[in-house]
């Protein structure tokens, strides 16, 4: 675009001085050589394009008319076409392996100009050559080309591509024309070796004739680091700057029309930019084109706005009346001063402008032979270091000064100086005082040994290997050790061994300067007991210093205090057992009568062969149980002693599932909204307990919006560290949060604090038993976990369920296995059933048999492990946990591993401590059912761990 820009100037400007001294047709001549070299140049940079080609090789060879040398990093020819053979007239074979100077004439060679050519090429990416060169036959002849750097496919330089072609003629005939085109000339080199940005616009008019917009013709290089503007040939200035001012359409506007340029400075808020730009208009009027030549300014406005502050904040500084300013001459007169000076000084600024005043006049004769040298220092060094004198006033009257001088250029003189005459006087006094406060410094002295003998606190002095250096008096009243018995002995040895190792950790602080300010540990008396110390130390670069008061008295307190809590936590505890004793019995009865009853209908039915109804009573029998088991659950989680069979869960699979259910139990009237994250992490929970911590949640949800309403939930990934997880009674890591929003009524604070107590409930009198959150609080802390509430009256509630981050791998089975039809057992597969309870033992067994499994029984742990210890064969052991005899299920199970290694084990339990099951922790091979649980299941479970051996 520079290129296209020159030839339209040469065209416009140039073309009429040339029309003063040519005839029509040797311009139009001079127009075709000017284009031919264009032409050639476009040639010349097709020929560089192709280079980089696979087919290059056959195009290199066909250039006949330029001269294409290839050469390695040291200027040696590697290749040398026909081209070069024909212009320079060597062939190829005399020239590989030879150095490329050959061919440059002798004053290029002194100059070094083939290593220069490889220098610019290797650092600027290119290297033009206009210049002489030498043919074989010695004649010279003008070469026009350029010199680039080869770069192997690898990445790396690997030598140099130098492409020439001889132009003698055309600069020949642009020698003659030189003078004719110097102007372009002189204009092209400007925009090439400038950044000045350039373009030409065209005016875009309404149909009123009104300049609304223009669009860019071409713009050079500069353009863009001028504007900021990337692609703007083509595109109009509202497409590139939706923001611009009208005031750049107008302006331009003027100069298309009035074809007057114009030259002016101003700022585009749009662009953020100050510019200066010279504007002129081309081509025929009827095209309304405008061409700019502009700069962006905004730097230097910026550097004259900060410069422009920077004077006025010095002038400020100097306006300081407590800071004395003065300018002076190598003879030391002064020429300016500032009012703080003049006021300390006494002068006034009429005194420097009517009177010859020098720093001599100002320096009291003792003074003169010092600040003669920091003169010369002055002189010498260009500044001075800052020193005090004193100096005269107009009135004869002396103060003191500190001062720095610099020398500015010009060899003037600047000073700074602070009057220091209060400070010389508190000096003064300060000294005066030297004596007094000597003799303060031995009455705190001894103060302090007074203090030192009569504390009742413990003092010590010992180095950082634990040596006592000194006690003071209280260590024999308060432990019984006299001075001499601890001076020179290690005082880690009085620690109480239990307290040893945080001792020694608090000595290590003190060694790297920490300050105690309360540490308690417990020191041995010296009749053999111990007591409890609160110590306050610091330490300096060589001994730690400490006061340790006795706190044993406070320790007796709290442990008194923590007994009356233990005693009192024990009556909350009986208080709730009642409660529960009540509550659930109530429960528990009305679930019996259920139960109870339809058997009793389902007996009177078949003898009288109604057996339409039997199915409706034992489907009320069976919800009477299931009901009676979710009751035992609740109570297990609130206790914090369910048996739960943790599996790697992915929690967004489960609550997919669990929509539909927690649809139908909230009912229509209140929507339902799942935001879960994509990338939730894996947790190991039971997803029966997490299933119905969930259904819970929201059943609570649905009982705050009588009038409906939403629910959301919610799944988040949330990482914890030590401070967050603290704050949060968890350990700090990678959780998944479940959370559970409503837009109920919400819940006051002191609602809210006891949502997790057990029997506190907001419900009325039979609608709740309390223990729903409380049971959500039990499973969800046994899973590692914590549970938050928030809710504001009015605005909803939201409850977190906070689960470790499981980073094992993740069960993809369904959460719920409901087969249809129970599968069948294979030949000779037999089950060992442990249970002390002889209907639980009756039922399973039949169950088995009707399946076709082959089933033996035991009612107590050392019987069942007679018979794993015989040679009998069991696939798979179903076992309670609690069995009478000394021997629980796990016990039991463990021991029949011994010889049975891959035995299967499925616990069948209500209730279990956690220590039956190895503290919650099941070996491979073991799995946990719940009672009660359906016929169904346990026959698919029973099939699946047998198949799975």
């Amino acid at each position: 675009m520079e290129r296209n820009f020159c030839q339209r100037v040469a065209e416009t400007r140039v073309g009429n001085r040339i029309n003063r001294h040519m005839n029509e047709e040797e311009f139009e001549q001079l127009k075709r050589r000017t284009q031919k070299l264009e032409e050639e140049v476009s040639t010349l940079r097709a020929a560089n394009d192709t280079l980089r080609g696979d087919w290059h090789r056959a195009v290199v060879e066909s250039a006949i008319d330029f001269a294409i040398i290839v050469l390695n990093s040291h200027g040696m020819v590697r290749d040398w076409n026909h081209g070069a053979e024909r212009i320079l007239g060597w062939t190829a074979g005399e020239m590989i392996g030879r150095l490329a100077d050959v061919f440059f004439t002798p004053e290029d060679k002194l100059g070094q100009r083939l290593q220069t050519e490889m220098r610019l090429a290797s650092t600027e990416g290119r290297a033009e050559n206009e210049r002489w060169h030498l043919k074989k036959d010695g004649s010279r002849f003008w070469a026009s080309g350029q010199m680039m750097p080869l770069i192997n496919p690898d990445g790396f330089h690997d030598g140099y591509v130098k492409i020439l072609r001889d132009r003698t003629q055309e600069h020949l005939a642009g020698q003659e024309l030189q003078a004719a085109v110097s102007a372009q000339q002189r204009y092209r080199d400007v925009l090439a070796s400038t950044e000045v940005g350039f373009c030409v616009l065209e005016l875009i008019f309404d149909d009123k004739g009104i300049a609304i917009d223009y669009r860019f013709i071409e713009a050079n290089a500069a353009f863009e680091q001028q504007t900021g503007l990337k692609e703007a040939a083509g595109r109009t200035a509202i497409e590139l700057i939706p923001e611009l001012e009208l005031y750049w359409v107008r302006t331009y506007a003027d100069v298309a029309l009035s074809r007057q340029p114009v030259r002016f400075e101003h700022h585009s808020e749009a662009m953020g930019r100050w510019f200066d730009v010279y504007a002129f208009a081309v081509d025929e009027p009827k095209h309304h084109r405008v061409a700019l030549l502009f700069n962006d300014l905004t730097a230097r406005r910026e550097t004259e706005e900060a410069l422009r502050q920077s004077e006025a904040r010095f002038r400020t500084a100097l306006e300081i009346e407590t800071v004395g300013a003065l300018y002076f001459d190598m003879d030391g007169k002064i020429t300016d001063a500032n009012a703080g000076f003049l006021r300390m000084s006494g002068y006034t600024r009429e005194d420097l402008e009517h009177e010859t005043l020098t720093w001599q006049d100002l320096t009291p004769p003792e003074w003169l032979e010092d600040s003669v040298k920091a003169f010369d220092d002055l002189r010498a060094r260009g500044q001075t270091v800052p020193y005090e004198k004193e100096y005269l006033r107009k009135d004869g009257s002396r103060w003191w000064g500190l001062f720095a001088a610099k020398l500015l250029p010009g060899n003037v003189g600047f000073e700074f100086v602070l009057d220091i005459t209060d400070r010389k006087k508190a000096q003064e006094a300060l000294q005066e005082s030297n004596v007094s406060l000597e003799r303060r410094v031995e009455e705190r002295t001894a103060d302090r040994d007074r203090m030192w003998r009569l504390s009742t606190d413990i003092m010590l002095v010992a180095d950082f290997e634990a040596k006592i250096l000194a006690v003071n008096p209280a260590w024999t009243s308060q432990l019984g050790w006299s001075q001499e018995e601890l001076l020179q002995k290690d005082f880690l040895a009085l620690v109480h061994p239990d307290d040893l190792e945080p001792t020694l950790a608090e000595v290590h602080k003190l060694s790297e300067g920490q300050t105690t300010l309360r540490f308690e540990n417990r020191y041995r008396q010296n009749d053999g007991g111990y007591r409890w110390v609160s110590w306050t130390a610091v330490p300096d670069e060589q001994f730690i210093h400490a006061v340790g008061r006795d706190v044993q008295a406070e320790k007796d307190a709290e442990e008194a205090l923590r007994a009356t809590e233990d005693a009192l936590r024990q009556s909350q505890k009986m208080e709730a057992v009642g409660q529960l004793t009540g509550g659930i019995a109530h429960d528990f009865n009305n679930l019996l009568a259920g139960i109870s009853g339809s058997l009793e209908l389902i007996n009177i039915r078949l003898p009288q062969r109604r057996f339409e109804d039997v199915e409706r009573y034992a489907a009320a029998a069976l919800g009477a149980t299931k009901r009676a088991a979710a009751l035992t659950h609740r109570l297990l989680a609130f206790s914090r002693r369910q048996t739960l069979d943790p599996k790697p869960t992915d929690v967004n699979r489960l609550i997919e599932g669990l929509e539909d259910l927690v649809g139908r139990t909230v009912g229509p009237q209140v929507d339902i909204e799942v935001m879960a994250t994509a990338d939730s992490w894996p947790i190991l929970v039971d997803p029966n307990q997490l299933e119905n911590a969930i259904l819970n949640l929201c059943i609570n949800a649905r009982d705050a919006m009588p009038e409906g309403g939403r629910i959301t939930i919610d799944t988040s990934n949330r990482t914890f560290d030590k401070r967050g997880a603290r704050q949060r009674g968890m350990d700090p890591g990678d959780y998944v949060c479940v959370s559970v929003s409503d837009t109920g009524t919400g819940m006051a604070e002191d609602v809210l604090s006891k949502v997790f107590e057990p029997f506190f409930t907001t419900k009325p009198m039979g609608m709740g038993t309390g223990l729903g959150l409380s049971m959500i609080y039990g499973f969800i802390r046994q899973s590692g976990g914590q549970v938050r509430m928030d809710s504001i009256p009015g605005n909803g509630t939201t409850a977190e369920l906070l689960l470790p981050r499981h980073l094992g791998e993740q069960d993809n089975t369904p959460a719920k296995a409901q087969p249809a039809d129970a599968p069948r057992a294979g030949a000779g597969e037999t089950v060992l059933v442990v249970d002390d309870e002889p209907m639980v033992r009756m039922l399973v067994v039949e169950v088995l048999e009707d399946l076709g499994y082959a089933a033996l029984e035991a009612e107590d742990g050392a019987s069942g492990l007679e018979i794993l210890q015989s040679d009998k064969r069991i696939d798979l052991l179903v076992s309670d946990v609690g069995l009478p005899g000394g021997m629980n299920g796990r016990q039991m199970a463990d021991a029949a591993r011994q010889t049975r290694k891959n035995l299967k084990v499925l616990f069948i339990t209500g209730y279990a401590e956690k220590a039956a099951v190895g503290n919650g922790d099941l070996e491979p091979g073991m799995h946990v059912m719940t009672k009660p649980f359906a016929i169904e299941a346990l026959a698919t479970r029973i099939k699946q761990l047998i198949v799975d051996s």
